[in-house]
């Protein structure tokens, strides 16, 4: 029996003999008896065995070391003792797997970077089970959000040769030998490679999903995106996961109410089917998470104007790091600043067209562009879109004068010839929503074995 069938038939099962499987998470051995933190995973919520002289083998049980996997068989009782409220009177301890005394998950306190150096073995500690078990319930809010509100998930390809996010931002794959790569004219000879032309492995799902849409009118994409910048912040990986829906019929005050109600229900539903863990990790390692969670669902979210939010910086008594200026992007700084002074999230929408992707729609300004992103009180930047640029002549114009190479994305363009309308989508990167859900403040430990610069192990 697993730990989760038992929490939840934990009342009938009183006073029944059941057989459990798992690790030893501690083991405290006494004289005439002795005490087992259990756990199989399945639950945050572990189990106390207990056991006696009266095993025959008591004094091999009282070795047992922690990590060590065993099969326990015992009468299901309510605890006696503080700090539980059921424990497993054992009459059988098999071990099925050993464990040296050398583990390195001792039950004591140890640092983050001391768990990314044991990549392995860390999802077995109690943050990190809270933290994955959150990761697979928000994948799914995901899912249930956009199946439930007639989305078509779309599986857009992982290898690309759309130039999308910049050739300087994107893995470029090949089946050359890096030691006899061939040449013509001194340039790499992609015509004699697999895909007969240069390929990347993807930075979006975006340009592939807008195909769908204007088939399926509202799609998905959820999966992995892979980016070369080598940045070592907090929240930058170079592999991680994006949500990527597009929206056909859809202008940008329509995408925005897409994004708040999308939010409020994978946070609702985070609270429900991982409340156990939002709990743990409000008590050992983010207090105030629950409440910060709950607080958003029935947040306002403000929508202001990238003029009107730099008005509002430039207005305020500080001296900051990175001054804010009209026509250029906002730093960290002023992230937390506009969602302080907003007391909630905010969209800030119409940015400078200069610091925007080619494919977003111009305003009739000329100047700004329809696109929006959405601050996070804590969390910074959470999710980036836009209102896609429907019409042929104008994408073609602005792609020229942008530098884009119209030839790599030729069958995107033409999707505006073919019964365009007006169309939007956001991209929110899974890995930033689960810092949000989690507070933990560092991507590579939301990721079950990150890629980060100078940093590709397991």
């Amino acid at each position: 029996m697993y730990l989760d069938e038992l929490w939840r038939d934990i009342e009938k099962l009183l006073e029944s003999e059941v057989t459990v499987h798992g690790w030893i998470r501690n083991h405290r051995p006494q004289k005439e008896f002795g005490f087992i933190d259990f756990s199989d995973g399945t639950s945050m919520n572990h189990l106390q065995i207990v056991y006696d002289t009266s095993l025959s083998d008591f004094e091999k049980v009282s070795s047992l070391k922690i990590g060590s996997a065993i099969e326990v068989t015992g009468l299901l009782a309510k605890s006696e003792g503080k700090g539980q409220s059921y424990e497993l009177k054992a009459k059988k301890v098999t071990l099925l797997g050993d464990c040296p005394e050398d583990y390195p998950l001792q039950p004591k306190k140890h640092t983050l970077e001391f768990f990314r150096s044991i990549g392995y073995l860390r999802p077995r500690a109690n943050m990190f089970q809270a933290v994955f078990r959150i990761r697979s319930v928000a994948a799914m809010a995901i899912h249930e959000y956009f199946q439930t509100h007639g989305y078509v998930y779309a599986h857009t390809p992982l290898i690309t040769t759309a130039d999308c996010e910049g050739e300087n931002q994107m893995f470029k794959i090949t089946t050359f030998d890096f030691d006899n790569i061939p040449k013509s004219n001194g340039k790499t000879d992609f015509k004699q490679d697999l895909f007969r032309k240069q390929a990347f492995i993807t930075g979006t799902g975006q340009l592939h999903g807008e195909a769908f849409a204007m088939a399926f009118s509202k799609i998905y994409t959820f999966g992995p995106t892979f980016r070369t910048e080598n940045s070592n912040t907090k929240t930058h990986a170079n592999e991680f996961w994006m949500i990527e829906p597009e929206i056909a019929f859809c202008d940008l005050n329509g995408l925005m109410d897409i994004e708040e109600e999308m939010l409020k229900y994978i946070v609702n539903y985070v609270l429900k089917h991982a409340h156990d863990e939002i709990v743990f990790l409000d008590k050992f390692n983010t207090p105030g998470l629950l409440a910060k969670l709950e607080k958003l669902i029935s947040s306002k979210f403000t929508r202001v104007t990238h003029e009107e939010v730099i008005t509002i910086l430039k207005k305020a008594n500080i001296s900051w790091e990175f001054p804010p200026e009209y026509g250029s992007d906002i730093a960290k700084e002023h992230e937390r600043y506009i969602t302080e002074y907003f007391e909630g999230p905010v969209f800030i929408t119409n940015w400078p067209k200069d610091i925007k992707a080619w494919y977003m729609k111009v305003n009739e300004d000329g100047k700004t562009v329809a696109a929006v992103d959405l601050e996070i009180p804590g969390a910074g930047e959470l999710m980036g879109g836009s209102q896609r640029e429907e019409n042929y002549e104008k994408l073609i114009e602005r792609m020229k004068e942008m530098n884009v190479d119209e030839t790599t994305v030729d069958w995107f363009c033409n999707l505006r010839k073919y019964g365009t309308c007006v169309h939007s989508g956001f991209g929110m990167g899974f890995e930033r929503l689960l810092i949000y859900l989690t507070g933990i403040e560092n991507i590579r430990d939301v990721i079950p074995f990150p890629r980060t610069p100078g940093s590709c192990e397991f």
